[in-house]
């Protein structure tokens, strides 16, 4: 299996137990598949205002119920 050991934030963790493709999300999102794995890898990484906008509008097709406050401590 890929990622087993690899650190993941809180992002990471959610896409994992829906196994969703970052990049299906960058794509969605509309961001770059760097960015994507930047915010799903470093737990100390907090997207620009804009992108996390774009980020959570692509979450909530899949999760209408979640939050900035979900994924990013603010």
């Amino acid at each position: 299996m890929w990622g087993i050991g690899k650190p993941k934030s809180k992002l990471g963790k959610w896409m994992d137990k829906r196994g969703l493709a970052q990049k299906d999300l960058a794509r969605e999102a509309k961001v770059s598949e760097n960015t994507i794995t930047k915010a799903c890898t470093n737990k100390e990484y907090i997207p620009r205002q804009d992108v996390m906008k774009k980020l959570l509008k692509a979450i909530r097709k899949v999760d209408p119920n979640a939050k900035m406050s979900d994924f990013w401590d603010m």
